[in-house]
């Protein structure tokens, strides 16, 4: 999988302060919370940003068709911008480009040139047709079916057959990719708007992200040329949809971290105004570090994670990284929802209303959680994955991180990778546990595993990221928005809540999954480091002071 051409800083920079510019003369506030109630699908102005006006479509194609070729780096800094703008517009975007994936990573020269050619001269929208109504998230449950049509002998089409649901762009795509079984297994083909038999069903009314056009498709004996097959080859469609996970959830990961920023960011100027008992909530400690540090510091280790993994996809390779895409999305998703949450909270009663951005927002962030795979779905991902990691490793896998956190810690002291070494080494042990006592036959204790490995491995690459901070070697197109002390202060409360997690929760649920003297249980914390874990959070009030300092701009 490769996505290794990209962008210079410059020319990123220009695409972003366009998407800037095209926001604020036609999306503002009134206008976005209008069209919300509304619940309308701006196609005119979703297809504007895939128009020579625009034109943040070409970030996506390749080069050789037309395209600027951006890379996942790039494609996140973008997709974290239109999510800070609107997750339903940024929805109606990434349909095409989830929609062409397919053809990208699974078409013959011809079929790249012939679509990606037509996305980047016309703008087309395009829709991904893979979820089922009984199916969900699950693709090998594939109902529907594509029957050969035969003429001289030769396999000349294909009828198509089936409902497809929750498809964004479903009601204006121009052109779908649809998943269907063919006789030699689940295979995509290519369906252009308008071919008979073929139709969308009423726009599915949402709870959030109401920009953007979700509807279910009907197909009844769709007739599609053979040439349509995506790569002329049947039964290729699950690996083909298995290659874009990775970065996919990327992007997604990306708009939980935009639209987390724009909510946090609207009770940060807010708090800055609202006067309670004669000061303002920006300068209340019982504010700032319950409402708006914490979630700042989380959105910021899912950025660490994120670029962490966008750089590894843009070195090419074989690893598919779709566990690291996973852990993106799981960390992003969750810590924007939870921002957009305390956004709401942090601006109390008029929050919860329908006139601040805030309540729209936390509608809107709230899918991320959900489409491109639940959490749950993550959380299993991640679990599974790491689990074979510490069987394959003999339970060495994440003492293996913690060694090299250490050696992080003995040059670079001030960015928490000691702590971080504290997560890894008590999540190895706590692993180890379940090993010896076959508690991942247990469903959820394997999920929490998955939940626990996200976190620490988020706060591996945030201790990386302060070095990196520090020694002024941030990737160049990397937001510069705190200074490297403020980076590594975000570091350290992460890697102290991340060992905290790990130690307190990781024994809950294995101490929960098997019944345990208390002579066990006091090995069990010695072994998880739970005094030094402990002891780890001191200086934890004083750095929350720093990163609030920085937040607020405060010297």
């Amino acid at each position: 999988m490769t996505h290794s051409s990209s962008l210079d800083a410059e020319s990123l920079r220009l695409v972003l302060d366009s998407l800037d510019d095209f926001a604020k003369a036609n999306l503002s506030d009134e206008k976005l919370i209008e069209l919300d109630e509304k619940d309308i699908f701006p196609e005119e102005l979703v297809r504007a940003i895939g128009s020579e006006e625009l034109g943040v479509q070409l970030v996506f194609i390749p080069e050789e068709h037309g395209g600027m070729g951006g890379g996942a780096f790039d494609v996140y800094r973008v997709c974290e911008a239109m999510a800070r703008i609107d997750v339903g517009l940024a929805t109606g975007v990434l349909a095409t480009f989830l929609g062409s994936d397919p053809i990208v990573f699974g078409g013959t020269p011809e079929q790249k040139n012939h679509w990606l050619t037509r996305i980047a001269e016309e703008g087309l929208l395009m829709a991904y047709g893979a979820t089922e109504p009984a199916a969900g998230s699950d693709l090998a449950s594939l109902k529907t079916v594509a029957v050969p049509v035969e003429k001289d002998g030769k396999v000349a089409g294909y009828e198509l057959t089936g409902t497809k649901q929750w498809i964004s762009n479903g009601g204006h795509a121009d052109v779908y990719t649809v998943l269907a079984n063919a006789p030699g297994g689940p295979t995509w083909f290519v369906v252009e708007r308008g071919a008979e038999g073929f139709s969308a069903g009423k726009p599915e009314d949402k709870h959030g992200i109401r920009l953007s056009n979700t509807t279910a498709l009907v197909l009844e004996n769709v007739y599609v040329d053979a040439g349509q097959v995506v790569g002329l080859v049947e039964g290729q469609g699950l690996q083909q949809a298995q290659l874009v996970f990775g970065f996919t959830r990327v992007m997604v990961a990306a708009f939980g971290l935009g639209a987390g920023w724009a909510a946090l960011d609207r009770a940060i100027e807010y708090s800055t105004e609202r006067i309670q008992a004669g000061a303002p909530l920006s300068e209340k400690q019982g504010f700032t570090h319950k409402l708006i540090v914490p979630h700042a510091v989380r959105l910021e280790a899912a950025r660490a994670y994120i670029e962490q993994t966008a750089e590894d996809i843009d070195k090419g390779g074989d690893a598919l990284l779709n566990t690291e895409g996973a852990i993106a999305k799981y960390l992003a998703s969750e810590a924007g929802n939870a921002a957009a949450d305390a956004a709401i909270q942090g601006h109390g009663g008029y929050g919860y209303t329908k006139e601040y951005m805030v309540e729209k927002i936390k509608r809107d962030v709230r899918i991320t959680t959900i489409y491109e795979g639940t959490s749950e779905i993550m959380e299993m991902t991640i679990g599974r994955d790491r689990w074979q990691h510490h069987l394959k490793t003999r339970g060495q896998h994440y003492h293996d991180l913690g060694r090299r956190l250490e050696g992080v810690h003995s040059e670079h002291p001030k960015v928490g990778a000691d702590v971080a070494a504290l997560a890894a080494h008590a999540l190895a042990e706590v692993m180890e546990r379940a090993r010896e006592r076959r508690l991942t036959r247990n469903q959820h204790v394997l999920f929490r595993i998955g939940e626990l490995a996200s976190y620490v491995e988020g706060a591996a690459a945030f201790a990386r990221r302060a070095v990196r901070a520090e020694l002024d070697e941030l990737n160049p197109k990397s937001p510069r928005r705190f200074s490297p002390p403020a980076v590594a202060a975000m570091a350290r409360v992460f890697a102290r809540e991340t060992a905290q997690r790990v130690a307190v929760d990781g024994m809950r649920w294995v101490i929960g999954a098997e019944s345990m003297g208390s002579a066990d249980v006091r090995q069990l914390e010695a072994s998880a480091g739970l005094s030094q874990v402990y002891a780890a959070q001191a200086g934890l009030i004083e750095d929350m002071n720093q990163v609030g300092d920085a937040l607020y701009e405060r010297s």
